[in-house]
Order: structure tokens, then C-alpha cells, then sequence
């Protein structure tokens, strides 16, 4: 992924921010077509440009905790509720609409129904096809107890997983023993990665070689 480090990002790199802006915005450009009152025209765009937000964020890896594929699902499914909800709340104020709205209206259900039958195709291929093993990202890797410091990180991929490993050191001159104890990890525990489409086994362990103390985080290939 490129980084902000870098001199300027990858032309691929922009196609795929601008596709995400795109897909983020429809629903908010949508509503702002066929909203026709004042107050809920704000309520509502303030929710879908609030939804929208979030959404690029995870997709740009600002927000960790809603897995992406799942993110794109839910707006999908989430995004096109509030427009309903926005126009069933202005008919009962406003009553009745005009041919003219009506046509909107029509044009707006097709672009978010399309958007929703491509989300939904490639989420249910998303699902069937699995994910390869990737290194997990950083987010994944579970705070250390205080007293406990990282010395050092790396990743790697082997035979369909790949591993985020940190290096753990103690600021008050623990033992071994004493740093697996603290980092309180008997066993490696596994979930899937994702909530409905990633199911990938994302697990996290603690190794002891050497002198070093190792915490671990791994993600899988599904099919592997």
C-alpha cells in the first residue's frame, strides 16, 4: 500500500481512492436529487455523508475496526433505508409529489439498486472465492499490558499465512517467564476476520524462543 512517505501514490492507487469517493458519494448525491424539504433534507444527507465518511476512512485503513468488505456491504444495505426513510417522512409532511420528483425518484431507485446489485454480486463472489494470506494489519496486533514495550516488529508469509511478529521487552526488567505471564496468552486463540464476508482465521499467540517473547498475529488463507 502506498505510503504517505512516499514522493507521490501510485496511479492505481488514486483510481482505486476515486472509485471509493464515487461509491461513498451516490447515495448522498442521490438523496440530494429527490429531497424536498429542508429539515430532513439536511438530517438525512447529514447521515449519509456521515456513513459515507466512514466508509472511505476504512477503506483507506483509517478505521480498523469494521472489517472493508463487511463496510461495503452494510453501506449498501444501510444507505438506500435512509433515502426510504427520508421519503416516507417528507410524503407525510408534504403529501403528494409532482411528476417531475416522481421521475427523480425513478432514476434514484435505479442507480441504488444497481449500486446494491454490484455490491451484492461481488460480495457473494467475495465470500465464495475466500481471501489470500496477507499480512494483518498493524490495528490487529492487541495492546501490550503497561510495562511491557515492543523491541522490535516484522512480517512475513509462509505456506498460506502470512505473520505480523512483535518482538516484546519488559521497561522493568522482567524475566522471560514473567513477560509471558503479563502478556497472559496460554494458548493461541483464532476468529474470523471479518463479521459476514472475510472469514479468514485471524489468530494471535505468544512465542517463547531464546531469550525473546514474541507476540504474534496471523492471518490465513481460507482455502489453504
Amino acid at each position: 500500500m502506498w505510503s504517505v512517505l512516499s514522493p507521490e501514490p501510485p496511479v492505481g492507487f488514486i483510481v482505486w481512492s476515486l472509485l471509493g469517493l464515487l461509491f461513498a458519494a451516490v447515495p448522498l448525491i442521490v438523496w440530494s436529487r429527490v429531497a424536498r424539504t429542508e429539515g430532513v433534507g439536511l438530517a438525512v444527507g447529514a447521515a449519509l455523508l456521515g456513513a459515507g465518511g466512514l466508509l472511505v476512512a476504512v477503506q483507506h485503513g483509517g478505521v480498523n475496526a469494521v472489517p472493508r468488505a463487511d463496510a461495503h456491504l452494510l453501506f449498501t444495505l444501510a444507505a438506500p433505508l435512509l433515502v426510504t426513510f427520508g421519503v416516507l417522512l417528507e410524503k407525510g409532511q408534504e403529501g403528494p409529489a409532482s411528476e417531475e420528483w416522481n421521475a427523480r425518484r425513478g432514476t434514484a431507485v435505479g442507480v441504488l439498486g444497481t449500486q446494491f446489485a454490484l455490491t451484492l454480486a461481488g460480495s457473494f463472489l467475495y465470500f465464495l472465492a475466500g481471501s489470500g494470506a496477507s499480512v494483518p494489519p498493524a490495528g490487529a496486533v492487541p495492546d501490550l499490558p503497561p510495562g511491557l514495550t515492543v523491541l522490535s516488529e516484522g512480517s512475513g508469509c509462509g505456506s498460506s499465512i502470512c505473520s505480523r511478529i512483535v518482538t516484546v521487552g519488559s521497561r522493568d526488567g522482567l524475566s522471560q517467564a514473567e513477560i509471558v505471564r503479563r502478556l497472559d496468552r496460554p494458548r493461541e486463540t483464532c476468529r474470523p476476520n471479518g463479521w459476514l464476508l472475510d472469514r479468514r482465521p485471524l489468530c494471535t499467540g505468544v512465542m517463547a524462543t531464546g531469550k525473546r517473547v514474541q507476540l504474534y498475529v496471523s492471518l490465513g488463507d481460507l482455502v489453504g
